[in-house]
Parts: C-alpha cells; sequence; structure tokens
C-alpha cells in the first residue's frame, strides 16, 4: 500500500486539528496553534498522509534543518500519528512512502521521536517496529519519571517528613490563573541554579495557557500571600506532566515544592492514569541526574525512557 503525501499548509488546518480529535496517541502539543508558535524558529516541515479515497490516515508533525527532518526539534516527541483503526501493515507502509517522500526532497536523514507509551489512549507502539525494519539507530535515550496513579507506590520516609514540614508550617496550594509571579520566580530559579532560561517566554506561555486552558494550568504554594513554589502542568487527556518546577529559597525551607506536588498526586489528579515528572538526564542521556531522580523516584515515579531513532535515507 501506497499513500499520498501533502506538505502541511494552513489550508490544512481544520483536517489537521480534527484527525488528532480521533487520534491514539495524540498531545495537546500536536494542535497547529501550539505547533505554530515558534514557527519563526523552525522550518515546518509537517505532513499528511492520506489513502487513494482521499481520506487522512495519519499525521507527521516534523522541521526540517540543514537538510534533516526532524519529528520535532521544537516539541518534546512526535513521530507518526495515528488512530484505532491502523494496522501494524498501514505504519510500515507509511514509512516506505516516508522515506521515499524524504528521498525526492533531497532529504539525508529522518530524526524521529516516538511519543511515550504512556501518552497512548491505546496501543500504539507500531512505529517502534517500523524503525526496526528500516534500520534506524538509536541515538539518544533519556530517562524520565512516572506516576502510575491507579497503582501508586508509597512515599519514601524522606518525601512523607517534608511533606508533613510544609503542611505544619500552613503552607496552602492554591491554583493561579495569573502566572507573571510564577514566571518571575521560575526564570530566577533557573539562572541562578542552572545558568538557564525557561523554554518558553512569558508572553508565549501566556497566549499558550490562553489557547489551551484545560491543559496548561498552574499549582502553586503560598504562605502569608508570598509564593514559596509551583508547578506549570501539561494536562493531556489522563496524564499529568510537571513542564516547570521552581521553588524559592523560603520555599525550599518549608519544603513548599513537595507540598504542591502532593497535592497534585494525591488530591487534583488522583483519578487521572499517569503523572509525569519528566526527564532526568542531560548529555544526550549519558549523564544522569541522581539527586534529582532520587527526589522524583521518592515519591513513587519509575522510569520510561525517551528515544530519539535516526535513519540515514538512501
Amino acid at each position: 500500500m501506497t499513500y499520498k503525501v501533502e506538505r502541511y499548509t494552513q489550508k490544512h488546518e481544520r483536517a489537521w486539528n480534527d484527525f488528532l480529535e480521533k487520534s491514539k496517541n495524540s498531545h495537546f502539543m500536536f494542535f497547529r496553534q501550539y505547533t505554530d508558535y515558534h514557527s519563526d524558529r523552525f522550518e515546518d516541515f509537517s505532513l499528511i498522509f492520506s489513502d487513494e479515497k482521499g481520506r487522512v490516515v495519519a499525521l507527521l508533525p516534523a522541521n526540517l534543518a540543514n537538510g534533516v527532518c526532524y519529528t520535532h526539534q521544537g516539541l518534546s516527541f512526535g513521530g507518526f500519528l495515528t488512530t484505532e483503526k491502523t494496522s501494524t501493515q498501514d505504519v510500515i507502509a507509511l514509512f516506505n512512502t516516508l522515506i521515499d517522500y524524504l528521498k525526492q526532497n533531497a532529504i539525508s536523514r529522518l530524526v524521529y521521536k516516538p511519543v511515550p507509551h504512556f501518552y497512548h489512549s491505546l496501543p500504539a507502539q507500531e512505529d517502534l517496529y517500523a524503525l526496526y525494519r528500516n534500520g534506524a539507530a538509536l541515538v539518544r535515550r533519556d530517562v524520565s519519571s512516572v506516576i502510575d496513579l491507579q497503582r501508586p507506590i508509597r512515599y519514601s520516609k524522606g518525601r512523607k517528613w517534608s511533606v508533613n514540614k510544609a503542611k505544619k508550617a500552613n503552607v496552602s496550594v492554591v491554583e493561579k490563573k495569573d502566572l507573571s509571579e510564577f514566571w518571575s520566580l521560575l526564570t530566577n530559579t533557573l539562572e541562578s541554579q542552572h545558568k538557564a532560561q525557561p523554554v518558553h517566554t512569558i508572553k508565549e506561555v501566556q497566549s499558550l495557557r490562553n489557547a489551551f486552558p484545560d491543559n496548561i494550568r498552574l499549582f502553586v504554594a503560598e504562605r502569608d500571600q508570598l509564593l514559596l513554589a509551583g508547578a506549570l502542568l501539561f494536562v493531556n487527556r489522563d496524564v499529568v506532566h510537571t513542564q516547570y518546577l521552581a521553588n524559592s529559597e523560603a520555599g525550599r525551607e518549608m519544603a513548599a515544592l513537595d507540598l504542591v506536588l502532593d497535592y497534585l498526586i494525591t488530591g487534583a489528579f488522583r483519578e487521572f492514569r499517569y503523572f509525569s515528572f519528566g526527564i532526568s538526564t542531560e548529555d544526550n542521556g549519558r549523564y544522569l541526574n541522581e539527586g534529582l531522580i532520587a527526589q522524583k523516584e521518592g515519591f513513587g515515579a519509575r522510569a520510561v525512557v525517551h528515544d530519539i531513532y535516526e535513519i540515514a535515507i538512501p
């Protein structure tokens, strides 16, 4: 089977977004209102695959850089987005069509970041098999930490102690609509501790929050109306992900961030399936931040890998 391939343009926006609503491995980051926020930084190369009857059967969020196709450098992960009707044979055929298309467009390599399995509403790892069939090389593996909220593991003694410490200090957790105060804390924390900046600007994240108010949510710890710590969440279907965490010096003394996380895990999102802390690796996955991952595992999180594969286009 072969498919028709079209490069995404704005005229496809509705069809693209409609398909995402029924995809079994979708994420709100793949909606065009999110993907296009950084269109000035990436040359979009997103592709739409259709069958012989003109029906959309798969999407591929992607960008081009120096003759290489990435899926997608501006997103945490990507890969083929498919539906419950998609078979393994279909995905093999989709890869064959994709590789032919990349070859025709003089693209030298495909760098592919699959959607981690815990984001799937149904099993959707056909692409991993197709990658293997096409001789893909694993070029990076990061370790993420995830809690199965329906089968939680008990906190470590240290995490229990810190949560109780924050409660005894009369720290409270509330949801906030305005992001500005938290963003200032986050920016100062990243600069002072890591000499880094948030991936998003405050203008970008506020615009994305306005576009996706149910998906981007902020919870903070306060005492006497003083912001101590906070967590900006990306909420997708039944998965909650801590996109940004920040803790002030006073917050660290009172274990305020641990209280925020406990509130999210055991309270606000306890009916969800998974709680994701994100990766604890650096240097293309070869360095493990042991202190960071120990904190996450203290809440009962366990390892899920985020892989990146590469195919040389013959």
